[in-house]
């Protein structure tokens, strides 16, 4: 439903007419500014201490939650706070701990490979390098961006499925490979903010622009939206599509940073 309309090249909502790359950059650059304002806390919504629990919950989060990712690591973390003692490890007891966020086995080998190569060719450290970091199972280029602009301050562009679909949606691309959505996006904005605008546009994504019934009605970047009215347009109604703090409900991490306007979330079993 919500990708209908991110094909073709956009059209400006005022004059009907096509939009010259020019316009679609400042666009673009203003759609950023703003979610800024709406954003200021945005953050990586993982929990983590060192660079390395940001690379094992990075890999653990896939095709799942952050807020169940985050409800697990604890655990993890505490049996295994290095890569030496995860490389280490008896398999079924990890998969046991990891079990919550799916396709446990297969995580499992993953973060106990990527584990055994951190020991074996990088001195039991993440290295800081897209190059070095894609080398580990189970790592790519997503995650190695995660990982460089959050532990090392490295600027990246993390491509995925809510930035892939809001990108589209605000016409800013019409690639659907992520690499080259990533080259067209950091074509358009200074590398300094590569990082904090994949926070931003991720945030968004999560919390307004959903993809099944985005909430165009309460979104605060509509006026700068060319796929307004994919969604759900009228006020009261947008406001109850949204969804953690800007609902009133609690996000996704268990130890958010000081800034966060919302509340903690539970921490694995703390609710029904």
């Amino acid at each position: 439903m919500g990708e209908q309309g991110s094909r073709g090249p956009s059209r400006s909502r005022k004059t009907g007419k096509p939009e010259s790359r020019l316009a679609m950059v400042r666009r673009a650059r203003r759609i950023n500014r703003e979610l800024a304002e709406v954003y200021p806390y945005a953050h990586p919504e993982l929990d983590f201490e060192n660079p390395f629990q940001l690379l094992v919950a990075t890999v653990l989060s896939a095709q799942t939650t952050d807020l169940r990712v985050n409800q697990t690591t604890p655990a993890l973390f505490a049996a295994y706070p290095a890569p030496e003692d995860l490389a280490a490890a008896v398999p079924e007891e990890v998969e046991e701990l990891i079990r919550p966020t799916g396709f446990f086995r297969a995580k499992t080998k993953s973060i106990m490979g990527l584990s055994a190569a951190l020991r074996d060719d990088f001195g039991g450290e993440v290295p800081g390098r897209l190059q070095d970091l894609v080398t580990l199972p189970g790592v790519g280029r997503k995650t190695a961006f995660v990982v460089l602009g959050n532990a090392f301050g490295v600027p990246g562009i993390t491509v995925d499925t809510h930035f892939m679909r809001l990108v589209r949606r605000w016409k800013w691309t019409e690639q659907e490979d992520p690499v080259r959505i990533e080259a067209e996006i950091a074509g358009i904005f200074p590398k300094s903010e590569w990082t904090m605008l994949s926070h931003r546009v991720i945030f968004h994504g999560r919390r307004i622009c959903h993809a099944r019934r985005p909430a165009c009605g309460a979104c605060p970047i509509a006026h700068l939206c060319p796929s307004y009215g994919e969604g759900e347009t009228d006020p009261d109604k947008a406001r109850k599509l949204l969804k953690y703090e800007l609902a009133g409900q609690p996000g996704q991490r268990l130890k958010p940073p000081a800034d966060y306007p919302g509340t903690p979330a539970p921490a694995l079993g703390a609710t029904g």
